[in-house]
């Protein structure tokens, strides 16, 4: 097997078809398709069942799984093994994190580590259930896993708390709002929320629904986005209220929107989930400044 053949083997499994597998590798669909189809042929098994245009995983291809991203990973680290003239890593970083968490804290610590970091290109991918996030490193699909705390089934790697995330309510502009603030959750207004199904935001979802009914209060749904990302636009458009994370909320404050923090708090702790023995000198400076960059949420 050929590095590009893992790679495009990959790609579709982790994209969950040959066309969204070509978009992100930035190919032709046939090139993904033939890539895979000789692939198969060289080593004598069928990888995928194709059903429709689906494709699921045979026996054979589950097994080439973890080896595939074995091969990939130990490129991956070689190139984060390298330093540059002064002594510092460059090369490629993989990380993977929640949604939630890529635009605060992820961003910052990002920005922060290239600014120390220039050589190190650093790749970041979607954690689409935080159940996941050690098989993800275990498996060798990246280096670092950003996710909420605590981290299940992580006995064996390094779990490092960098911070705490908490929510607040953004409400559309003009909304008849109590001025508390903090507003009590006891109190919050009859007023339709725009709401992300649990999905891959189920713990924060989860935490949020459970403060609001322990409290006596209840959302009611004007909007479901499967796009945690539009839920500030159509707050802004009136469409009704949502939680935001805390960064997102003042974000929200500055361009009209109406935003309250709310007692009692809702919050959980994130940081990152890595196995020592197995970071690459790139990974290892980011661990660093990653620690020395973080702030409380």
């Amino acid at each position: 097997m050929e590095l590009h053949q893992a790679e495009y083997f990959l790609a579709v499994v982790d994209h969950d078809g040959v066309n969204a597998a070509a978009n992100a590798l930035g190919l032709a669909r046939p090139t993904v398709s033939q890539a895979i189809r000789v692939l198969e042929r060289d080593l004598g098994v069928d990888l995928f069942h194709r059903i429709g245009r689906g494709m699921v995983l045979t026996s054979a291809g589950h097994a080439l799984v973890g080896p595939a991203r074995r091969m990939l990973r130990s490129v991956v680290s070689a190139e984060g093994a390298l330093v540059d003239a002064s002594g510092k890593p460059r090369g490629r970083l993989d990380v993977v994190t929640l949604p939630g968490l890529a635009a605060d804290p992820v961003a910052r610590l990002v920005g922060a580590f290239r600014q120390g970091y220039p050589g190190v290109s650093v790749r970041i991918g979607d954690l689409r259930d935080e159940a996941l996030a050690a098989s993800l490193v275990r498996d060798g699909h990246c280096e670092i896993v950003f996710c909420h705390l605590p981290v299940l089934d992580s006995a064996d790697l390094q779990v490092h708390e960098l911070g705490v995330q908490e929510w607040w309510l953004a409400f559309p502009p003009g909304a008849d709002v109590p001025p508390d603030d903090p507003m009590p959750l006891a109190t919050l207004p009859d007023l339709p929320h725009v709401i992300v199904p649990r999905g891959g935001a189920r713990a924060q979802a989860g935490e949020i629904e459970r403060a609001v009914r322990q409290a006596g209060g209840r959302v009611r749904p004007a909007a479901v986005l499967q796009n945690r990302e539009a839920r500030l636009p159509f707050v802004l458009a009136g469409v009704g209220a949502t939680f935001l994370e805390r960064s997102m909320a003042r974000s929200a404050a500055a361009r009209g929107a109406i935003v309250r923090a709310v007692e009692p708090r809702i919050s959980r702790s994130y940081g990152l989930v890595y196995d020592p023995a197995a970071l690459s000198p790139a990974g290892q400076a980011f661990v660093g400044s990653a620690d020395s960059s973080a702030r409380p949420g």
